[in-house]
């Protein structure tokens, strides 16, 4: 029983850490997604599919990944601030 109590509360803190994080990161690449079709983005000449592969790069999901815990580490501290 005392496992039990213990696991359970690590189990939704990593679960609510991979939800943040991971709304963070589906934010971040649907704003690069609107960014391609923008006047100046290529989304609009080449299409969807270019538009696809250029936001989806190594660096693009460094800095996701970067930002994503960042900003969870933000949220985390402002959560037990306030």
């Amino acid at each position: 029983m005392a496992n039990n109590r213990t696991k359970k509360p690590l189990f939704i803190h990593l679960l609510r850490a991979l939800i943040e994080t991971g709304f963070i990161i589906f934010l971040f690449y649907s704003n690069l997604l609107m960014g391609e079709f923008e006047k100046s983005g290529n989304g609009q000449r080449n299409g969807f599919l270019s538009a696809l592969n250029d936001i989806f790069t190594a660096y693009n999901f460094t800095i996701a990944i970067l930002a994503a815990v960042i900003g969870y580490f933000v949220f985390e501290f402002l959560r037990k601030k306030i």
